[in-house]
């Protein structure tokens, strides 16, 4: 089991809005005219899809599905929009969550069977799509990338919504299998080399005696390989870039390299000023940059970069003509704020989420949680035994019975 929940690293490039991979289109089999248009439908329909504009995602997405019905774009990326969507609705497009052991208790998630319906049709036209060209030429690049690429998705869906790891695991590495023929076909087709950087990542950072047993499978890996491999489809990856970018992101805060992370962010921030996202992604790193400079005590340095932090989620919460999800940002402040070590404030972020329009039910049940935990480093036992009890009425969301339960036997300690 520990083993399939290291796939969620993999797929943690897929996890963070970055869906533009998959979508270098033939040359040789359209038009220039043709190409012009297949590209500018799919630059503007993945800029929207970055800015968290579905409705102008889908439209665009569907109108390539529209002029061009034997290649697998449309479909692909039109299912990119279903499970991009469905993490937007139930908060769960930030890294963090998947870095957190959490994450993978068992969980009360009921999927809906018309999303799951409409999102394999989607990928299995992709695939079908993808395969016939394959059988008019076995060495079309683009062809098997895009059914790497559509495997990686099915991947992404399987842990993050369905939840099931091991289902996830075997796509993913028949993703990277697809990308590793592409690459020997093309060796500067840097895109595909973000699965292959993923998997190899992955396969570095399982536990020993995992390892042990993946090496005699003939799977191995290195992290330092994995990420560099990462680095230089950031670097001079096409559609795929940013892709990569947010991939690093979240493996950077992995490995401690929090100044990396908050340099992408802020970077992928200014490209996409109408998504949350990449501003708490950054929010995020300048706290996690201040724990380490608290531990150095290097108090003043640490207390700039909180600031900085707490301002903009401060900007975020201020500005309310902007389409945003409101509960996630109140409930990353209050995260940053329980991290500085400042409760009283935390809890206040924490119930603010149940307070706000539209909060998504599963966020509430983790703000209950957390505003408990503050209570309790608070020292106000009584409200935070409140609060457990709350938890315990709501449905079950990853481990907040078990961490609730623990609660009420103690008060919580960081």
């Amino acid at each position: 089991m520990r083993g399939h929940r290291q796939i969620l690293t993999l797929l943690v490039g897929l996890i963070v809005t970055s869906v533009a991979f998959g979508q270098v289109l033939e040359k040789a089999r359209t038009g220039e005219t043709d190409q012009t248009q297949l590209d500018s439908l799919r630059l503007a329909g993945s800029t929207a899809l970055f800015n968290s504009d579905f409705e102008t995602a889908r439209q665009k997405f569907t109108e390539i599905k529209r002029l061009f019905p034997e290649h697998p774009a449309g479909p692909f990326l039109l299912a990119s929009t279903l499970w991009v969507q469905k993490l937007n609705e139930s908060r769960r497009l930030q890294a963090a969550l998947y870095n957190n052991k959490s994450f993978y208790a068992k969980n009360e998630d009921k999927v809906d069977p018309d999303l799951v319906k409409q999102f394999r049709d989607l990928t299995r036209q992709a695939i079908m799509l993808a395969k016939a060209r394959l059988k008019l030429n076995s060495r079309d690049v683009d062809m098997l990338y895009f059914l790497g690429a559509t495997e990686g998705l099915k991947a992404a869906f399987e842990a993050t919504i369905q939840r099931s790891f091991g289902a996830a695991l075997r796509d993913g590495a028949s993703s990277a299998d697809h990308h590793r023929q592409v690459i020997k076909l093309d060796p500067n087709y840097h895109d595909a080399e973000l699965s292959i950087g993923l998997y190899d990542y992955v396969a570095g950072s399982l536990p020993f005696p995992v390892k042990l047993l993946a090496t005699f499978a003939g799977i191995r890996g290195s992290k330092k390989r994995g990420i560099a491999t990462l680095e230089r489809v950031a670097k001079e990856g096409h559609w795929a870039r940013h892709d990569a970018q947010v991939v690093l992101i979240t493996l950077y805060k992995r490995e401690k390299r929090f100044n990396d992370a908050l340099a992408l962010s802020r970077e992928l921030a200014a490209q996409y000023p109408r998504s949350d996202l990449f501003k708490l992604e950054t929010a995020d790193a300048l706290v996690s940059r201040s724990a380490v400079e608290r531990k150095n005590n290097n108090i003043p340095a640490a207390t700039q970069l909180e600031r900085e932090a707490f301002g903009l989620f401060q900007t975020l919460l201020d500005d309310r003509e902007a389409a945003r999800s409101y509960d996630l940002v109140h409930f990353r402040y209050g995260e940053s704020l329980l991290v500085s070590g400042y409760p009283e404030l935390a809890a206040k972020e924490f119930l603010a989420v149940t307070g706000a329009a539209n909060a998504e039910h599963g966020l509430v049940t983790m703000a209950q949680l957390r505003a408990a935990q503050s209570l309790d480093l608070m020292g106000k036992r009584n409200e935070a035994v409140a609060r457990y009890q709350n938890v315990l009425n709501r449905p079950n969301v990853f481990d907040t019975y078990d961490q609730a339960t623990r609660g009420l036997r103690e008060p919580y300690h960081r």
